[in-house]
């Protein structure tokens, strides 16, 4: 077990440590077509992490492809992060993209990463100090890597499951996506799931913006009858699925990973 999120008093009273890197992972769009009352409002001291033209494969057909280690490694040092580093993640959702920045940290061996628990829209309702603009900084970080290749998963490796079962696959997308009841919201994309997958939407974990105690994460995995397999991940790129990862890693003992394609993959190459 973990404790991966950290409060807004807990960032306020931590915000001067020198050692401390705050990451706004906020995007200006998505596909859930949830959008933001705080769009222009930042915690002081944050540095943007922009996940689509920074943080993903250049070359990848597929949207939010995990990167190369180098890109991951040199994306990092621009932003003044070291090994030696304690970051903070956060977006203006509350919990939306942040889950998936502390995911890539971690799987690129990185210990000392948490998320705001709530994200800007808790911050902003503690009464805290918002800024227009982010930090401006000059020193180059000396971030080092250690991939733990298990945490991505690719087409391969779910087709092969298929047969196996090793993996308990969930699908966080809403209900309606998941069942094919309403068309995908990228234009072509063929509805419909992964084949024995167990849908848990990622709102099930979430409450006001922020996780849900502890005992009610563990209800919603219990509900969906997860057993004691190795779980996998999807949604429809890779983001939201990071938010029940990171519930299951909370309150669950099952390794995790991410199939990293998701539906955007499975659904254009498995017709």
């Amino acid at each position: 077990m973990i404790e991966p999120l950290v409060s807004s008093k807990w960032l306020y009273d931590n915000l001067n440590d020198p050692d401390l890197i705050v990451l706004d992972a906020s995007t200006s769009s998505n596909k859930a077509g949830v959008k933001s009352a705080f769009r222009d409002q930042k915690i002081p001291h944050s540095r943007p992490f922009n996940i689509k033209e920074n943080f993903s494969k250049k070359d990848s057909p597929f949207p939010n492809t995990f990167p190369l280690v180098s890109q991951f490694e040199e994306e990092c040092e621009k932003l003044g992060i070291s090994n030696s580093s304690k970051i903070v993640v956060y977006d203006n959702l509350g919990i939306y993209t942040s889950p998936r920045v502390w995911w890539m940290f971690k799987t690129m061996g990185h210990e000392q990463v948490y998320v705001l628990n709530g994200g800007l829209p808790d911050w902003i309702a503690n009464n805290y100090e918002t800024v227009q603009k982010y930090e401006s900084f000059t020193q180059r970080g000396d971030f080092k890597a250690h991939f733990h290749s298990s945490s991505v998963k690719d087409i391969d490796f779910v087709q092969s499951n298929l047969v196996t079962s090793s993996h308990c696959l969930i699908d966080v997308r809403s209900k309606e996506r998941f069942l094919g009841q309403v068309p995908e919201p990228r234009a072509g994309l063929r509805s419909g799931n992964i084949p024995n997958s167990i849908n848990i939407p990622y709102t099930e974990v979430l409450e006001n913006g922020k996780y849900k105690p502890k005992e009610e994460l563990k209800r919603v995995f219990e509900n969906a009858q997860v057993d004691d397999r190795p779980i996998t991940f999807s949604c429809g790129s890779g983001i939201t699925a990071c938010i029940v990862l990171l519930a299951a890693e909370m309150v669950l003992t099952n390794s995790v990973s991410v199939y990293d394609g998701s539906w955007t993959e499975y659904g254009t190459k498995m017709k």
